[in-house]
């Protein structure tokens, strides 16, 4: 009796074991199924994934064929002429322009803004740029403001100076010769030498305008360019005068104005007060323009033209 009970119990064990290997031969033919499948599944989304990329790649192979074919049939030149505080713009533009359309050349001469707009109304150039706003005689012999872009101007003296800050009164009162020396505004005891624009300069027809102060102004020297200014406050002590914001370097230091840095982001925020517009004028509407004009001022507007815009350290319109 005890045998047979041993030789049951060893069958059943046996019968066990027997199940227990069916069933994990089966989890693992389950799992190697599974498996497989989404092995399957991965192959098939990396090769759906992978022609989808090269059917976008060769639909951007031909759109910039296509691009370039189009950009290919433009050709001729473009003149630009006026600002030169819209020297570093206007050399962005005309290089990036002529990169895009291989067959046209854009020029562009500084020769201020007064001079510029009157070169385009005269026929001398196809576009007039102007760093301000087109004055109503100008507007009434046929220019037409087109704002491309808004800078600020930056109050710069030289280096060594300690004054930081001034508010819009005591700029005003600089400038008009009310206060002479650097000691009352808590600096040094050192006179103010009073750097300026030409007249007929876009930058300081908006300086004083924001300022009112037009035909106020006591200045040292009177200088035909952005860069010229910054030249001489930089190499003359107690100089101060103004630049555009877009060519400020360390070889100055710039004033906060009221406690606001001359920023594009505050400028934006409406809390630095000496900003102005980047017009690039032309004799009657845009859509009168010829092909190549109309085709330069599509790019400026464009997403591309406003990135431009912002590399040079300028405030994209709206």
């Amino acid at each position: 009796m005890k045998l047979r009970k041993v030789m049951a119990l060893a069958g059943t064990a046996v019968i066990a074991a027997g199940m227990m290997a069916g069933c994990s031969s089966q989890a693992e033919e389950t799992t190697a199924a599974t498996t497989a499948a989404e092995t399957t599944a991965e192959e098939t989304t990396t090769a759906a994934e992978t022609e989808a990329e090269t059917e976008t790649e060769a639909e951007a192979e031909a759109e910039t064929e296509a691009a370039a074919e189009g950009n290919a049939d433009l050709s001729g030149s473009i003149s630009m002429s006026g600002s030169t505080s819209m020297e570093t713009f206007a050399n962005a533009l005309c290089e990036s322009f002529m990169n895009l359309y291989p067959n046209v050349t854009v020029t562009a001469e500084f020769t201020g803004s007064s001079a510029g707009i009157e070169s385009v109304l005269s026929g001398a150039c196809d576009i007039g740029n102007s760093s301000r706003n087109l004055s109503e005689d100008e507007i009434a012999a046929g220019a037409v403001e087109n704002i491309v872009a808004i800078d600020g101007i930056a109050v710069v003296t030289d280096p060594a100076n300690t004054v930081s800050d001034l508010t819009k009164d005591q700029l005003v009162s600089i400038y008009t010769g009310e206060v002479t020396n650097w000691s009352e505004f808590g600096g040094e005891s050192m006179p103010i030498i009073v750097i300026g624009r030409e007249a007929g300069s876009g930058t300081r027809s908006a300086f004083e305008e924001i300022l009112e102060i037009e035909d106020q102004c006591a200045y040292a020297n009177e200088l035909d360019s952005t860069g010229a200014v910054m030249a001489r406050v930089a190499s003359t002590p107690g100089a101060i005068g103004y630049i555009s914001l877009d060519v400020l370097d360390d070889s100055v230091k710039a004033l906060t104005l009221d406690g606001v840095e001359a920023t594009a982001e505050n400028i934006q925020a409406g809390s630095y007060f000496l900003s102005r517009p980047f017009v690039m004028a032309t004799n009657g509407e845009i859509s009168a323009q010829n092909e190549l004009v109309q085709a330069l001022f599509d790019y400026v507007y464009s997403e591309e033209g406003q990135e431009l815009v912002s590399s040079v350290g300028l405030i994209t319109v709206e």
